[in-house]
């Protein structure tokens, strides 16, 4: 199968969900309507209630519990809401999928969202769409394993979905690899340009006459989140560090490393998702 008849194929793509994409569209407007983002979450059980959920974790930490949807946007701020939306609607797109062990692929994806927040601060990118980008930029791997079970099925088993080679084995096997398969997603969901052409560019950014810094940003942050699940200690982190890419952003190795330890991702937060 070829990448355009994968993206083309029925149910590869799932689509948004209404309630979701009222929500994004709403946060994307120059003046949000704090009222009616309060009444579109509120029509939504799950999403108010992971919007809660999140409010009342530990990484607020708010003097008194959070009980209500206005309460939790006024103390929360609207990026910390956008980044909300944008999981939830993913995530939900996405449940049991051949292959893939759901609660890991969604902890190692908020693992990349929050380094390439860190590493976009660092490179001066939009923070809030370095999330969204880290988030979603392995969507691709979903969509794949939809829509090409029997063909990856061998792969998975000599090179793990989370592997730091795992796109170039796709490339030599289909012609195509997850990040690719990620922008096509990104751009039937209407993301932003800059977020479809980081994930298009991802794995190999600034060849071939494509600069978007938010590529290398996504770059970096996953190969820092695919180590992490490799186990590799610090001697190989040194080893393998992609210079090439962290030059061209400006973002040394004892700049792009002293993330270590980052707050990675407990289960607790996977289950605010999943």
């Amino acid at each position: 199968m070829t990448l355009t008849e994968l993206l083309a194929s029925n149910g590869a793509l799932p689509s948004i969900p209404k309630v979701v994409a009222l929500l994004l569209n709403e946060l994307d407007r120059p003046e949000p309507d704090l009222r009616k983002i309060s009444q579109l979450i509120n029509t939504d059980p799950v999403l108010a209630t992971r919007l809660l959920q999140l409010a009342n974790s530990a990484q607020f930490q708010f003097a008194s519990k959070i009980s209500s949807v206005s309460e939790a946007l006024a103390l929360m701020g609207l990026d910390q809401v956008r980044s909300l939306a944008t999981a939830a609607a993913v995530v939900g797109a996405f449940r049991a999928i051949p292959g893939i062990d759901m609660h890991q692929f969604w902890r190692y994806s908020l693992n990349v969202a929050k380094l390439a927040r860190i590493l976009g601060g660092m490179a001066r990118q939009n923070q809030s769409a370095a999330f969204t980008a880290g988030l979603i930029h392995a969507i691709g791997e979903l969509v794949m394993h939809l829509g090409l079970a029997g063909e990856l099925a061998a792969l998975d088993q000599k090179i793990p979905p989370l592997a730091l080679k795992r796109a170039a084995a796709e490339r030599k096997l289909l012609g195509f690899s997850y990040a690719d398969v990620g922008a096509g997603f990104a751009r039937n969901w209407q993301f932003p340009q800059p977020i479809v052409d980081a994930l298009e560019h991802q794995c190999i950014p600034f060849e071939n006459e494509a600069y978007e810094p938010m590529a290398g940003v996504l770059h970096l942050a996953a190969w820092r989140a695919r180590a992490k699940e490799a186990n590799y200690d610090e001697q190989d982190l040194t080893d393998n560090f992609p210079d090439v890419v962290a030059l061209a952003l400006g973002i040394d190795i004892d700049m792009a490393l002293q993330q270590e330890p980052i707050d990675w991702t407990s289960k607790a937060e996977v289950a605010v998702l999943v």
